[in-house]
């Protein structure tokens, strides 16, 4: 394949899942969607929305979100207060990519913990709690991530999350869970999403990065904990007018692009695959979900491994010093994989 006729391509774009794009029949929703202001409680799509997904979980009630990150710091406001402390694994989306707001919001601390491949157990998460004592913060919340980001897409058993949530209430904490990617933990395990409500205080669901919507995301929870958190989205700026139309994708992408995951699933498994075949990767992180992360040799540089890929319409994202990740979603077809493979096999080449 040469640059040439490679430049004519479409992109294939596997730096992450959330550069989907509306479908035809996502925007048609979106068009037909009756709205009102949801300052003032009056967007029937919104409230729609919120209601589904919680219904979904297994929990009293839901709250629209511009973004996760947002979704996930007004959760960890109303559950903590300053000079408390927040347990979660070292390599968490709520410490490590959301711009240090644990401090900056709520002025709490942050007991970080290694997880195996991002997962923690009932263990480490008792073993961090603190005593009571003046010099110390007071352990007021646990966050867990399903699936991880970091760790390659891993899930949850549940056993172990059934066990973290007994040591949660043992203790008097809150347990909330990052689920950016819940969909597809439930997915690949098929665990009943209903569950999660028995087990999590809260649940912060995305919708626009394997479901495709263009924004949003849903924050679950009791219905005093949501109306608390309706109060924190306003004082973060986050209320929206006749959001319905945001709305309305969510609504579409819960209908219609859950199921669909496991396709992603089985595309970055025949990624995974390609990749631990080729010498110039010395290791390839088993793929549990649609995020596929390897590490490359010592003497491939990253950066012009993924400019070698750009020159046949593919792009990725390095993922720290000689790693990258690729990420499988709705916009990434079989024939895309395939014109992946064959870049693969051709750096290996070295024509690319």
């Amino acid at each position: 394949m040469s640059d040439s006729n490679s430049t004519a391509l479409p992109v294939i774009d596997l730096r992450s899942d959330t550069v989907t794009r509306p479908t035809p029949a996502m925007l048609a929703a979106m068009l037909a969607a009756p709205v009102g202001d949801d300052v003032y409680g009056e967007d029937p799509t919104v409230a729609r929305l919120e209601a589904e997904a919680a219904a979904r979980f297994g929990l009293a009630a839901g709250l629209f979100c511009p973004s996760g990150t947002m979704a996930n710091q007004i959760a960890i406001k109303a559950h903590t207060e300053p000079l408390s402390e927040v347990i979660c694994e070292q390599t968490a989306h709520v410490y490590l990519w959301e711009v240090g707001g644990i401090a900056f919001h709520s002025g709490a601390s942050v007991a970080l913990l290694p997880g195996e491949r991002g997962r923690l157990t009932a263990a480490q998460v008792e073993a961090a709690i603190r005593p009571e004592n003046i010099h110390y913060p007071t352990t007021r919340l646990v966050c867990l991530e399903n699936t991880h980001n970091r760790g390659g897409g891993t899930c949850y058993a549940w056993p172990e999350l059934e066990a973290i949530g007994a040591v949660a209430r043992r203790h008097g904490l809150a347990l909330h869970l990052d689920g950016a990617r819940i969909f597809n933990a439930l997915v690949a395990t098929g665990q009943p999403a209903a569950a999660y409500g028995t087990v999590f205080d809260s649940v912060s669901v995305c919708l626009s990065k394997g479901l495709g919507a263009p924004v949003g995301s849903v924050l679950l929870g009791s219905a005093a904990f949501i109306a608390k958190c309706r109060r924190l989205r306003k004082a973060f700026g986050g209320g929206m007018r006749q959001a319905g139309y945001l709305a309305a994708t969510g609504l579409y992408a819960l209908a219609h692009n859950v199921e669909r995951l496991a396709d992603d699933h089985r595309r970055a498994a025949v990624l995974a695959t390609a990749l631990a075949q080729q010498p110039y990767v010395a290791e390839v992180l088993a793929p549990e979900t649609n995020l596929v992360i390897f590490r490359l040799a010592d003497d491939v540089l990253p950066a012009e491994f993924l400019a070698r890929l750009e020159t046949q319409g593919i792009r990725a994202s390095s993922f720290g010093p000689q790693w990258v990740r690729f990420v499988t979603h709705l916009d990434v077809d079989d024939a895309g994989v395939a014109r992946v493979v064959q870049a693969l096999e051709l750096f290996g080449r070295g024509t690319a």
